[in-house]
């Protein structure tokens, strides 16, 4: 991240809403969630130089009993508004690389929320994305086997 910016709607420049995948500014302003009057901040990125860094946390399999805590900890405060990381885990497990509609159908879940609640779990180097479903990663198995 390069730069953090709170701005006005009304400030918002046409390059700044292309660079976000907007046609326009008025795309840009129109999904803006919350209120008005709440703060909007303009972000600035560039892509990381080298390989993913998830790659190099989900492929660290040697957890300490402080890393299973801290696991534990963040997945809890994933489940804040309703448990579901742990039945994510279990069904990744068992049904490696399986389309995501089907595992998220199988938990009872619409296919996007489902495909961005994996996300977060990839986030923490728990699961691994492949051309078609998922899997656990060594990180994530290895959690399962010592939590």
């Amino acid at each position: 991240m390069d730069e953090v910016t709170e701005v006005s709607p009304s400030r918002i420049r046409l390059a700044d809403a292309r660079a976000a995948g907007y046609a326009s500014t008025a795309e840009a302003v129109a999904d803006l969630r919350g209120t008005p009057g709440d703060p909007v901040f303009l972000l600035r990125l560039h892509p990381a130089d080298g390989e993913d860094p998830r790659t190099e946390l989900a492929n660290s399999a040697a957890l300490s009993s402080s890393d299973v805590e801290e696991i534990t900890r963040r997945l809890e405060r994933l489940d804040r508004d309703g448990p579901w990381t742990n039945e994510t885990l279990a069904v990744i497990e068992k049904r490696p690389a399986v389309r995501a509609g089907d595992l998220a159908a199988e938990l009872g879940r619409e296919t996007a929320p489902f495909k961005l609640d994996v996300r977060k779990l990839k986030n923490l180097g728990l699961t691994l994305s492949l051309v078609v479903g998922y899997r656990l990663s060594p990180r994530g198995e290895a959690y399962l086997r010592l939590r």
